[in-house]
C-alpha cells in the first residue's frame, strides 16, 4: 500500500470566514466539506494529515503585495472551526507562499517518507502552487484533488491546475464529498 500524507493549505478564518481579511468567498468555501472527508479518510486510515497556515509578523514583507492577513497567533491566522485539527495532526506555520519555506514541513516529510503528498487548500493559484512545486524540486509526487482546492480567480485557478499537472507532473483527480477517489481525464 502507498504510503500518503494530506496537506491542508491555509484553510484559515481571514480566508474562508466572511469576516476575514482575505475573505476568499463563497466558491472557495465548497471544498470545505471535500477538505473533511479527506481529513476523515486519512486520519481513520492512519495517515498523517498537515496543516499549513500562514502566521505572518505585524510587519511582513507580503504586507506590501496584500492586506495584513493571518497575523501570528490571531484569530485569522486559526484554522477555521470546521476542520479543527486532531490530536493526531500536525501543524506547521509558514510566512511565504511556499509551505516548504523556513520551516519544518520538509523535515517532517523525511521522516514520513510518503510515496504521495495529497495538497488541498487555497489558494490555487499562489500557495497550492508554490508548496506543490517546492515537493516536486524535492522529489516527492502530488496528487492534487482539483475538488479541495479554491482560488478566488477561476482562470487563474485552471492555469494553476494545469501548470501543476504539465510543469510539476502532479495527478489530478476528483475525490467528492465522500472523500472517494474519482480519477479525472488525463
Amino acid at each position: 500500500m502507498r504510503r500518503r500524507v494530506l496537506l491542508v493549505i491555509d484553510m484559515l478564518n481571514d480566508f474562508l470566514d466572511p469576516a476575514g481579511a482575505l475573505y476568499c468567498g463563497e466558491e472557495a468555501r465548497k471544498v470545505i466539506p471535500v477538505i473533511r472527508s479527506l481529513i476523515e479518510q486519512f486520519t481513520t486510515g492512519g495517515e498523517p494529515v498537515i496543516f499549513l497556515r500562514d502566521a505572518h509578523a505585524q510587519n511582513d514583507k507580503e504586507f506590501e503585495l496584500f492586506p495584513p492577513h493571518a497575523i501570528k497567533g490571531s484569530w485569522g491566522s486559526d484554522v477555521i472551526s470546521e476542520l479543527a485539527p486532531g490530536p493526531n495532526s500536525s501543524i506547521v506555520d509558514k510566512t511565504r507562499f511556499s509551505g516548504l519555506f523556513g520551516n519544518r514541513l520538509a523535515d517532517l516529510l523525511a521522516e514520513i517518507k510518503p510515496d504521495e503528498v495529497w495538497v488541498t487548500g487555497v489558494l490555487t493559484s499562489i500557495c497550492v502552487m508554490d508548496t506543490t512545486g517546492g515537493l516536486r524540486d524535492r522529489d516527492f509526487e502530488t496528487v492534487i484533488p482539483v475538488d479541495a482546492v479554491a482560488d478566488i480567480d477561476p482562470v487563474w485557478h485552471e492555469f494553476a491546475l494545469e501548470r501543476m499537472k504539465k510543469v510539476y507532473g502532479a495527478k489530478l483527480t476528483r475525490v467528492g464529498a465522500g472523500g472517494q477517489e474519482i480519477p479525472t481525464a488525463a
